[in-house]
């Protein structure tokens, strides 16, 4: 059994990892995005001032065979499907896509996922629910057209994919994307 002082071991193996098969060492900065269990939202708003989002896609859907593993929910079940961009200015900074099940979350909460451009840290901070993350994944993929065309680019996409947790129920599963050149240099 694992040291209780060794909790971020995997964090730092799953890093370390793909840092290996790339044969690159990444920023500081990255490495803080790609594992944190606060909130990216938090961290962006104190390395550029306050970030804003846009909503690129957001509806309603069945969850699938697939979805319905993310959130731990009936195939069936109905999810809100998000995808947004976190940019400050113009400038984009992460793609996010989330699912998130409708039974598990207050009407208010998924008013704010529908109708208002709030990064879902910001709208667990204002409702003051108690949660945690747990980190699923950490990875390097190719960018499909939607992030080519967000970032201005075709290079390899740093990427991480994880749950919130409320309650011991997975509240959402959240997947967050952006160009393996981003954060190097702050």
């Amino acid at each position: 059994m694992a040291s209780k002082n060794e909790a971020n071991q995997g964090l730092i193996e799953k890093i370390n990892s793909v840092e290996k098969e790339q044969s690159r060492t990444f920023s500081n900065t990255q490495k803080i995005l790609l594992t944190t269990d606060g909130s990216i939202t938090a961290i962006l708003d104190v390395l550029y001032g306050k970030i804003t989002l846009t909503t690129l896609e957001q509806h309603f859907e069945k969850a699938t065979e697939s979805t319905s593993k993310y959130v731990n929910v009936e195939v069936g079940d109905e999810i809100n499907y998000r995808e947004v961009i976190m940019h400050k200015d113009d400038k984009p900074l992460i793609y996010a896509l989330s699912h998130v099940p409708l039974k598990r979350v207050s009407n208010e909460i998924r008013e704010d996922l529908i109708r208002a451009d709030i990064p879902i840290g910001r709208i667990l901070k204002n409702y003051q629910i108690e949660s945690r993350r747990e980190i699923n994944n950490i990875y390097i993929e190719k960018p499909n057209e939607t992030l080519k065309n967000l970032f201005k680019t075709d290079e390899d996409m740093l990427a991480r994919d994880y749950v919130i947790i409320n309650n011991k129920d997975i509240l959402m599963w959240i997947k967050e994307v952006f160009p393996i050149s981003s954060f190097t240099k702050i």
